[in-house]
């Protein structure tokens, strides 16, 4: 079960700091096909910019296309946070990645690194 350290800063509960990327993202709920947007990644996690977030604690899988990759990548995770527009924004859900096979953490890996470059 995931911790939740609601007196913590978020930036505090990070292994690293997230880095601004816009990459659409497809999961589904039960009984509905999403395909929407993120808002920020790093290696341990994504946030994807939705109006309809899932339930905390749900597990997920997305599907997506890194830039620069010609293939896309199934990653299994778990909603660690919702957040409403007004929180600062962005309605979303904050997904921690379960551990990601050699080929999606190489990708995900090398999108964080390029976002960090002084030129990314």
């Amino acid at each position: 079960m995931p911790r939740h350290i609601a007196e913590s800063p978020r930036s505090d509960r990070r292994r690293s700091p997230r880095k601004r990327a816009q990459v659409q993202v497809q999961y589904e709920s039960v009984d509905e096909l999403f395909t929407e947007f993120t808002h920020d990644i790093n290696e341990g996690g994504v946030f994807v910019a939705t109006e309809r977030p899932l339930d905390p604690d749900e597990p997920i899988e997305l599907v997506f296309q890194l830039p620069g990759s010609d293939h896309s990548i199934c990653v299994a995770g778990r909603v660690v946070r919702v957040q409403t527009k007004e929180a600062d924004g962005v309605a979303g859900m904050a997904i921690a990645f379960d551990p990601l096979d050699a080929t999606a953490r190489a990708a995900v890996d090398r999108l964080v690194r390029n976002l960090r470059s002084p030129s990314g």
